[in-house]
């Protein structure tokens, strides 16, 4: 009897745990510029149990592998397109490993390095002006990449900062490349505590203050010849939303702002995502770090356990409630919301919850200069955090105000 047609083996299944769900939908998302195939991500996917995440991890660094191995035996042939193509993929393959893996294990920073330095190879590949730049702040390295228009530089620069667990490599993919289709200048960077400054500055944390960083950038982007000072926009993605805001209310050089999405009160923001205040939690329930792989597998499973463990060490705090005390600090006052006259963009998804619609409005009822915004819908596959589902309609929205508003 002859085996039935089936077409193909891999089949359309996600995850049954929410996050590792989302961070499948982001994986795929990046497909529309070039960060992942559909069929490569759907068939890891298959091979990693529900919420595991040292699977998933062991998946991503396997297909990072195999493809920067593929793109350095094309680019040997002298095929430096299809090289490009894959160097990129495998760059965020390794981004991939490099969110699930812990912090404490040597491998985190391994795939980071990994991820970015296939990005650079397909950037070499594929003849972008692409330029590595370190800025100095309180004695770390913070890295960056400034790169030029393929057509032409006109000096018109959009700024991008991305937020807790977002790379240089996966904004470049995700959001940049958007805005050098369009004609713009591209300046990707980071700040403390950031996953690309962890690569290079370890025990490096948030800080509150990101307007530190935010100066530091505009110094140097503006200290460039072919940088147009009118014509400077910045935009933050996730948690970037609340650096960007922070940048923009200290520095009037800001021309246009736009915020994916809106956060003025972190600490908020976070406790709405485990549903209480741990700020609030009795002592005898407060745990750290080491105290983790103690807990039942009932009270947290290992995807829980890891990103608490990474937000703790992130923070640089030393128990899960202080984490979220020491959230209080990352806000943006009314009266520093004020201080932002620029034209401003506030993005939302609307199955992102109650409180980042809630912030998502308060921003734009406090800034003083014009504001224009949108809510993505399920019907258009972007109502989620970032519009990973659909992140070329979701740069239509953003490239096209940006257009109109500086053009």
């Amino acid at each position: 009897m002859s085996e039935t047609l089936k077409r193909g083996r891999t089949r359309v299944r996600g995850f049954n745990d929410p996050e590792m769900d989302f961070q499948l939908m982001r994986q795929l998302g990046v497909s529309r510029y070039g960060g992942s195939s559909v069929g490569e991500c759907l068939a890891l996917a298959q091979s990693i149990p529900d919420a595991d995440p040292d699977a998933w991890v062991s998946a991503f660094a396997q297909a990072g592998e195999r493809q920067s191995v593929d793109a350095s035996a094309r680019l040997a042939r002298g095929h430096r397109v299809s090289a490009s193509q894959q160097y990129l993929l495998a760059s965020n393959s390794y981004r991939a490993a490099e969110y699930y893996c812990g912090m404490a294990d040597p491998k985190h920073g391994q795939y980071g390095l990994l991820s970015r330095q296939a990005f650079l190879a397909a950037m070499q590949c594929a003849g972008r002006d692409c330029a590595e730049v370190w800025i100095e702040l309180d004695g770390q390295k913070l890295p960056a990449y400034h790169i030029r228009n393929p057509q032409r530089s006109t000096g018109r620069t959009l700024m991008i900062i991305s937020g807790f667990d977002g790379t240089l490599e996966e904004t470049y993919m995700a959001h940049g490349l958007a805005a050098l289709e369009r004609g713009r200048d591209l300046f990707l960077f980071t700040g403390p505590g950031q996953m690309d400054t962890l690569r290079f500055n370890p025990g490096s944390h948030f800080v509150p203050d990101f307007e530190r960083a935010g100066r530091a950038a505009v110094d140097h982007l503006l200290a460039q010849p072919d940088t147009a000072p009118d014509a400077l926009a910045l935009m933050g993605i996730s948690f970037g939303g609340y650096f960007a805001l922070r940048i923009a209310a200290a520095d009037s050089r800001i021309k246009a702002l736009i915020l994916n999405s809106p956060i003025s009160d972190l600490h908020a923001y976070m406790s709405s995502f485990v549903g209480f205040d741990p700020a609030q939690m009795p002592d005898p329930d407060d745990f750290g770090p080491g105290d983790i792989d103690m807990l039942p597998p009932e009270a947290m499973n290992a995807q829980t356990r890891e990103m608490a463990r990474n937000l703790m060490l992130r923070f640089g705090q030393a128990s899960f409630k202080q984490t979220y005390v020491a959230m209080r600090e990352f806000r943006v006052p009314d009266e520093a919301l004020a201080r932002i006259a620029c034209p401003v963009l506030a993005l939302a998804g609307e199955g992102e919850g109650a409180e980042p619609l809630r912030q998502w409005r308060h921003v734009r009822e406090h800034v003083s200069g014009p504001v224009g915004y949108y809510c993505f819908t399920a019907q258009e596959g972007a109502d989620g955090h970032c519009q990973t589902g659909n992140l070329a309609f979701s740069a239509a929205v953003s490239m096209d105000w940006l257009d109109e508003t500086l053009p």
